[in-house]
């Protein structure tokens, strides 16, 4: 395992946001589903699209809380535009599972 500076890891700029939109993203290569989150006022809302079909659907994700790094560039997926990564671990299968909070926060929260 590669060891980081705390300074390295602070340039990771985790946040808290609201799913406020996910629909199917069939033309992706692996089953994906696309989503719009809300991080606040200060950097808005911004898309993704994550492999997290087993656990998760479109319908299941409006309101969700998830975890996303907001400071990774834009990356062309298929013929979307994914501008940040949400934050998953796989279970004991390998499917995704979400790093969500466990309380209620506001949306743009900065990991600390």
């Amino acid at each position: 395992m590669a060891e980081i500076s705390f300074d390295d890891f602070m340039k990771v700029d985790i946040r808290t946001g609201r799913v406020t939109r996910a629909e199917p993203f069939p033309e992706a290569r692996k089953p994906a589903i696309k989503m719009w989150i809300d991080f606040g006022a200060e950097i808005g809302e911004r898309k993704t699209s994550a492999q997290i079909t087993v656990h998760y659907t479109p319908e299941s994700l409006i309101g969700k809380q998830v975890m996303a790094v907001v400071n990774f560039p834009a990356r062309q997926i298929g013929p979307f535009m994914s501008e940040v990564l949400v934050l998953g671990v796989p279970d004991a299968d390998g499917a995704i599972v979400l790093v969500t909070p466990d309380q209620e926060t506001p949306s743009g929260g900065r990991m600390h």
